[in-house]
């Protein structure tokens, strides 16, 4: 049979799906800013947590949401039919799961809500429950149960609401789960249950544990349950289960009330309330609260805060309103509506990302909470078009992770610039890391002109590991902290750029044998992880190549504004090696090596902290040298040809030192990464961008899934990576990876090649909205498999790249130095009916909605800017035809606290 697709309802991205239980993997994330991080699925399952240590609910994989039977449950016993669950969790209702005569059920969901209906199908009782977690400073999730009589009869309902307490680390799930229980202490309130363990614990050490974790209900109108079945096994009885408990199945009396305590048991906060009698067209409501606090609860202030229909409701309203607000500052209109409210779901991932970091979902059931190095990068990129004024810190912030030896921290505390030292001593270099920042940081400065960024000072991190994390320094111990002092025992600050510098120009040096970057312990692909000592990745020596290039330019343009030098550590001076005395031939392997080494020995352990002044012109024809030879060299060594005529750059070279890409007897090998950053970066001629997009069609473009990240290689690679260790079609291993695909999207664009472009772009949202395959809900996921099927939804920074490239590239709305660039690169069907599209976006501190008229429908190409108005009044801009830029001070003396309409007539 097959099922109907999720629909939109009205114009702020909420959506339906009937059935919902027909789909296998289906979740939604409820969150605040406080910490409360919840899943839940169209049977209300999921978990509760506030971290890796904080569980509520038990953890959960993506496969215990069918394994499972632990879920938030709301149960009402039927006076003469029984007991029957709001969210069809029993195994009366599974087993009509597949009849033709089944309960209808609908999930409708919005920024951040989610509601389940469910009708019984017979006597005419419907259950709508609501669940989200409210913008407040605790960690809560409410849940609204309303049970309607649409029958003709009254029914008499005994209400009982049961959502298990799992209450302790995620480790504990495998490590001595019942021992744990005993820990439990259970205090009985007029409201619910509170759980607080009397130790957290730890074979290292247990600690006193304060953490309490509570679940609470009352009536619509505050008034509290009747009692309580704290203890799960006799909550579910003998024999019984979560599914199908007997103090539910038998109506049993509530085995506690306020005031009782308990220890030693798994609890369940199952909260029975007043019988009722429901006359037709009646409804009666129940309320829920989840707590995760720091110590016990003042539970009449969480009652009258939470416990009531009034407070829930104006806390839903209040949630609606903060998250349309986040979202509103970035918002597409064109001529697919579906695609602009889809586009909205997007616009939340990073904002999800930012607060989930890569864990606590139920496909992203690794780590321990927390992003990565890259992570911190890439997400920035869509906070500055939507939370701009907190973007400057974070950059600044950021930039203490990095090492003087141009690699970085990789484990990242949970405060602001805080990075912590690898205590599993795991010596691993991503050799990608260096290159990010950069990025991030120029995108930044054209955004908000603020080049003086720059020149701010910044510290850097210091832990055991030293050059590359090749080496330990075994005089060096956490008591001297994790920044870097110089020889007299001084914390040492240089500025982001020598920050910037150090990222690229170390790594300008660290080669392999065939002259390009060493792969070390892999690069943005994780799963290029087994190639340390001789691999090497062609694809980020085309991206540290743009790098080199663009810090020239950067330097170029600090000299325009009146900075004729730069200050450096006086160690790096070795590393502008062509203004020195140790100037080394780029064609020599062992002489880069060399220099390389001597500079770390320099650095190690200490630095003098004397600077030296550096020439701008001099540095930044230094540093134009590396990037032109890199780049001669990739064009010339790098650029491969097949048997079938076709034409593209090898992206790797594996643990053998042996080239990764083109014919083999067990077919051709192609990765999409190794044409992604040659494209972006300049690397390759316009020829060479046309030759590349007719081989990534032949190798990678797949009917089915889109463009996969790699072509079969065959076997496991293991002088490569654990991704060809994964079935092909799935991960890292030719799945579509949303990430990389939309980066060769951005690529193309950037390069001009726009139908080329929008082709990629739109095989995404296509096979995202393909339903019946992708069985996802709105949003761009971590990748699609061999089936079609979306995989690792909501947390992916595949999202930034995405609205970054819909923003800039498509819609052509950004920056250059702080002007306002407007470069529109839209094709004739993302217009409107009208031939209007339109975006609104933040720039200059002003909501600003920019507007294109294209009259003719012409498509791109084939049109070219006519004249600009700003509020309907002509306004001076420079440039002409296909881009033209609006001075910052124009808009920046724009009133705020209202949207300011740019409209630009194509011609």
């Amino acid at each position: 049979m097959k099922n109907r697709a999720w629909f939109f309802q009205g114009d702020q991205g909420e959506f339906a799906l009937e059935q919902p239980e027909r789909n296998t993997g289906l979740y939604f994330p409820l969150v605040n800013e406080a910490g409360m991080m919840s899943a839940i699925t169209p049977n209300l399952h999921g978990q509760v947590t506030s971290g890796h240590n904080t569980f509520l609910t038990e953890p959960v994989s993506v496969m215990d949401l069918h394994n499972s039977k632990a879920s938030r449950n709301f149960w009402v016993y039927i006076q003469g039919e029984g007991a029957w669950s709001v969210s069809g969790n029993s195994p009366r209702q599974q087993s009509e799961l597949y009849a033709e005569e089944k309960e209808a059920s609908s999930v409708e969901a919005g920024f951040l809500w989610h509601k389940v209906t469910r009708e019984h199908r017979t006597i005419g009782l419907k259950a709508e429950t609501i669940n989200f977690v409210p913008m407040t400073d605790d960690k809560v999730e409410l849940m609204k149960v309303t049970l309607t009589n649409q029958g003709t009869e009254p029914l008499t309902l005994t209400p009982t609401g049961a959502i298990p307490i799992y209450g302790r680390s995620a480790d504990d799930l495998r490590d001595h789960r019942h021992v744990t229980s005993l820990l439990h202490r259970l205090f009985v309130s007029e409201f619910g249950l509170e759980v607080q363990p009397a130790l957290s614990f730890d074979e290292r050490g247990h600690r006193v544990n304060k953490v309490t974790y509570s679940v609470l209900g009352a009536e619509a109108s505050g008034r509290a349950p009747i009692g309580l079945f704290p203890e799960t096994e006799s909550f579910i009885g003998e024999g019984g289960a979560l599914d199908w408990p007997e103090s539910v199945v038998a109506n049993a009396q509530p085995t506690a009330v306020a005031g009782d305590q308990l220890e030693g048991y798994e609890a369940i906060g199952a909260i029975r309330f007043n019988m009722v009698k429901l006359e037709p067209r009646q409804s009666v409501s129940y309320v829920m609260a989840m707590l995760i606090t720091d110590d016990r609860l003042d539970v009449s202030r969480i009652a009258a805060d939470y416990l009531s229909e009034q407070a829930f409701n104006t806390l839903l309203e209040q949630n609606r309103s903060y998250w349309q607000e986040k979202l509103g500052t970035l918002a597409f209109n064109s001529g697919d509506e579906d695609h602009d409210l889809w586009m909205k779901w997007v616009t939340l991932q990073p904002v999800l990302r930012r607060l989930y970091g890569n864990s606590f979902l139920p496909y992203h059931d690794y780590g321990r909470g927390g992003r990565g190095w890259r992570d911190l990068w890439q997400d920035c990129l869509a906070l500055m078009v939507m939370e701009p004024e907190e973007v400057r810190d974070l950059l600044l912030n950021n930039y203490a992770g990095v090492r003087i030896d141009g690699s970085n921290a990789t484990i990242i505390g949970s405060k602001p610039g805080e990075f912590v030292a690898d205590r599993n001593n795991i010596p691993r270099v991503w050799m990608d890391h260096g290159a990010w920042p950069l990025l991030t940081t120029l995108l930044y400065i054209h955004q908000s002109g603020d080049v003086e960024l720059l020149l701010q000072p910044q510290t850097y991190f210091r832990d055991l590991f030293v050059k590359r994390c090749k080496d330990r320094d075994a005089n060096w111990t956490e008591e001297q902290g994790n920044k870097l002092l110089t020889r007299d025992g001084q914390i040492y600050a240089g500025s982001l750029l020598e920050h910037i510098l150090l990222q690229n120009m170390t790594t300008f040096f660290h080669v392999g044998e065939h002259g390009n970057i060493l792969l070390e312990g892999a690069d943005w692909n994780d799963g290029l992880d087994m190639a340390s000592k001789r691999g090497e990745s062609v694809a980020f020596t085309a991206f540290y190549a743009s790098n080199l290039l663009e810090i020239s330019e950067l330097l170029l343009a600090l000299q325009a504004r009146g900075q004729e030098t730069i200050e450096i550590a006086e160690e790096m001076m070795v590393l502008f090696d062509s203004l020195t005395d140790e100037a080394v031939s780029y064609d020599r392997i062992s002489e880069k090596r060399s220099l390389l080494d001597r500079y770390y020995e320099r650095v190690v352990p200490s630095i003098s902290g004397k600077k030296v002044s550096l020439n701008i012109s001099e540095a930044a024809a230094d540093l134009e040298r590396k990037a032109a030879w890199l780049t001669d060299h990739l064009r010339r060594n790098e650029w491969i040809h097949n048997r079938e005529g076709h034409e593209w750059f090898n992206g790797y070279y594996n643990n053998d030192g042996e080239r990764v890409e083109g014919d083999h007897p067990e077919g051709v090998r192609m990765t999409l990464t190794g044409q992604v950053f040659p494209v972006m970066g300049g690397i390759a001629t316009d020829d060479q961008v046309g030759k590349i997009v007719r081989a990534v069609d032949r190798y990678l473009k797949d009917a089915n899934i889109g463009y996969r990240l790699n072509s079969r290689f065959g076997g496991i690679q293991q002088n490569l990576g654990r991704a060809f260790g994964f079935a092909f079609g799935h991960k890292e291993n030719g799945a579509m990876f949303s990430h990389m695909t939309v980066m060769y999207a951005n690529a193309l664009y950037k390069r001009g090649f726009v139908k080329e472009g929008y082709e990629v772009l739109n095989s995404i949202y296509t096979l995202s909205r393909d339903f019946e395959k992708s069985r996802m809900y709105p949003g761009v996921p971590e990748y699609i498999n061999e089936k079609g099927r979306g995989m690792y939804t909501y947390l992916t920074g595949s999202a930034s790249w995405l609205l970054l490239t819909q923003l800039t590239e498509v819609f052509g709305v950004k920056g250059h130095y702080g002007d306002l660039v407007l470069e529109p690169k839209l094709v004739a069907s993302q217009f409107d009916a009208s031939g209007r599209a339109a975006v609104e976006t933040l720039f200059a501190g002003v909501l600003l909605k920019v507007s294109y008229i294209n009259k003719n429908n012409a498509d791109y190409g084939d049109y070219k800017i006519g004249s600009v108005t700003l509020n309907r009044e002509a306004v001076h801009y420079e440039g002409a035809e296909g881009r033209v830029s609006i001075a910052r001070s124009l808009l920046a003396s724009l009133p705020a606290g209202q949207a300011h309409e740019i409209e630009v007539t194509l011609v």
